[in-house]
C-alpha cells in the first residue's frame, strides 16, 4: 500500500484547497469497532453503477431515461433511429446534450447542428428544438437557466432548409414544460407549423456554440451554473495514488472511452463504456487506467440521487483487490 496524496477539492477550482499524506490501507478500510454501545456512524451503500449500452439496439421510440435527479438537476441518456415527434421548450432550464454514439441532427430556432460522437452543444431556456437520430444515443442534462460555456466553441449551429434529406413539413407538435423537463411536467401543447419555426432562425443572431474536450490530460471545463459544472476528463495511464475528495458536490462520472478502476471509500469497481457513477460529496476516491481513458464529470451542488436502476455495485476494498486493479491488464 504504502502513502498517498488526498486532494480536498472545491466544485469551482482546479486548485485544490489542501492536500494532505494518507497511509492507503487506512485511507479505504472500514473504520476501527466503537468502543461505545451506542450507534455512533451510519452504515453507507457502495458505488452503484448504471449501464446503458453504447452500441445502437433496435427498439421503438421512448421519452429519454433518467438516471440521476434532484430539485436543480436532471441527467437522461437518450437513444433514437427516429425523430422525436414533437417540439420541445424548456421554461426553466438550459439543456446540454452530449452525442455518444451514431449521428444526430438537431433543429433549433437557432439553427441546425448536425452532431456527431464527442459533440456537446447547450439549448438556451425558451428555444424550441427537435431530434432526429440515426442509430444514435445522447446523454441529456437540464440545469436551471442561465448556464454558460467555459471553453470556446469548435463550430456552431446554422441555417439549414431543409433540415436533413428527405425532410418534408408535416403536421406536428409544440409541448411546452417546466421541471427540469420531466415527463409528465407539460404546460401545454398544440400545432405548429414546423417550416415557419425553422425559418426563425433567419432573425436571429444567436447560433448554438458546438463544444469538444481538448484531449490534454485532466478535465476540460465546458458548462457552468450556479448549481452545476460539466467536464470531460482524459486520464493517462494511472496507478492511482492520487486520490480527491470534493468537499461542496457530488459528482456523476460518465465512461466515454477505455476502462478504468475506481477506487473509493466506498468500494472498488471497474468502469467501461456506457458506465455512470455517482461518486457523493466528500467520499476520496481515484482511478487506477493501464491506457487512456475518458469520462465526463457532473458536478451538482446538492445530493444527486440515482433514479435508474443499479446494474452493479462497488466491491469491498480488500488489499488484495487493489493490487489486482494496478497489476499490468495481461496478468489478471
Amino acid at each position: 500500500m504504502g502513502t498517498v496524496t488526498e486532494h480536498l477539492m472545491l466544485s469551482g477550482s482546479d486548485e485544490p484547497q489542501r492536500v494532505l499524506e494518507r497511509d492507503e490501507h487506512q485511507l479505504l478500510a472500514a473504520p476501527h469497532p466503537s468502543p461505545f454501545p451506542i450507534k455512533l456512524w451510519r452504515e453507507h451503500e457502495p458505488l452503484a453503477v448504471v449501464h446503458f449500452p453504447v452500441e445502437y439496439r433496435q427498439q421503438p421510440f421512448a421519452p429519454p431515461r433518467g438516471v440521476y435527479e434532484n430539485d436543480k438537476l436532471r441527467v437522461e441518456w437518450q437513444t433514437m433511429d427516429n425523430r422525436q415527434p414533437f417540439y420541445h421548450r424548456n421554461c426553466d432550464v438550459d439543456e446540454i446534450s452530449y452525442q455518444i454514439a451514431g449521428d444526430r441532427t438537431l433543429m433549433t430556432e437557432l439553427g441546425v447542428v448536425e452532431h456527431r460522437p464527442g459533440d456537446f452543444s447547450r439549448i438556451p431556456r425558451g428555444v424550441a428544438h427537435d431530434n432526429y437520430g440515426r442509430r444514435e444515443s445522447h446523454l441529456l442534462c437540464y440545469a436551471p437557466a442561465p448556464v454558460v460555456e467555459e471553453r470556446h466553441a469548435a463550430g456552431e449551429s446554422e441555417p439549414v432548409m431543409p433540415p436533413f434529406a428527405g425532410w418534408e413539413p408535416g403536421p406536428l407538435n409544440e409541448a411546452v414544460t417546466q421541471c427540469l423537463g420531466t415527463p409528465g411536467h407539460d404546460i401545454t401543447v398544440f400545432p405548429i407549423d414546423e417550416q415557419r419555426l425553422l425559418e426563425t432562425v433567419h432573425g436571429e443572431k444567436q447560433r448554438l456554440q458546438v463544444l469538444r474536450g481538448s484531449g490534454q490530460a485532466g478535465t476540460s471545463w465546458l458548462y457552468r451554473g450556479e448549481y452545476m459544472r460539466l467536464g470531460i476528463a482524459f486520464l493517462p495511464a494511472s496507478d492511482g495514488r492520487a486520490y480527491q475528495r470534493l468537499l461542496d458536490a457530488d459528482e456523476v462520472q460518465y465512461q466515454v472511452r477505455g476502462r478504468r478502476t475506481v477506487v473509493s471509500q466506498r468500494g472498488v469497481v471497474e468502469l467501461g463504456p456506457g458506465d455512470f457513477l455517482r461518486i457523493p460529496l466528500g467520499i476520496a476516491h481515484s482511478s487506477v487506467a493501464g491506457d487512456g481513458t475518458e469520462y465526463i464529470r457532473v458536478l451538482c451542488d446538492r445530493e444527486l440521487p440515482q433514479i435508474a436502476q443499479t446494474d452493479r455495485t462497488a466491491a469491498p476494498y480488500s488489499p488484495e483487490r487493489l493490487a489486482a486493479a494496478r497489476a499490468p491488464r495481461s496478468t489478471r
